[in-house]
């Protein structure tokens, strides 16, 4: 049962893993703002952003959708968007890129960037 306090379907407190196929979906269809974490299993930097992006999709929850990429898995998105270095973030607002970061930042630079390039704070 919903309730006015209820998150909404939009509501994702977890990232979201997309696909080749569903790429355009949850990206750039999105009606919220996306961070997109290009990574694979085997990039030691990517496994240490990983838990600070599981940290922001809850304080976003509903404002900002996290949404994971494994380049391994789903190269045809990784090289229409010309990823050659992971991890790779995009900042997407109504499906248009308006930043991006490459390499592992800290909590308080995403943060930094998620507030400038998406919330416009």
């Amino acid at each position: 049962m919903s309730t006015p306090d209820t998150p909404t379907t939009d509501a994702v407190s977890a990232p979201v893993h997309a696909t080749d196929a569903t790429y355009r979906t949850e990206v750039l269809e999105s009606d919220l703002p996306v961070v997109v974490d290009f990574w694979a299993p085997w990039c030691g930097p990517c496994r240490q952003v990983a838990p600070v992006l599981d940290e922001l999709a809850r304080t976003y929850a509903g404002r900002v959708k996290i949404v994971k990429v494994n380049t391994d898995e789903n190269s045809q998105v990784a090289a229409d968007y010309g990823i050659v270095s992971i991890p790779t973030m995009h900042f997407v607002k109504d499906g248009e890129l308006v930043s991006s970061v490459v390499g592992a930042r800290p909590k308080p630079a995403l943060v930094q960037e998620i507030e400038s390039a998406l919330l416009g704070a």
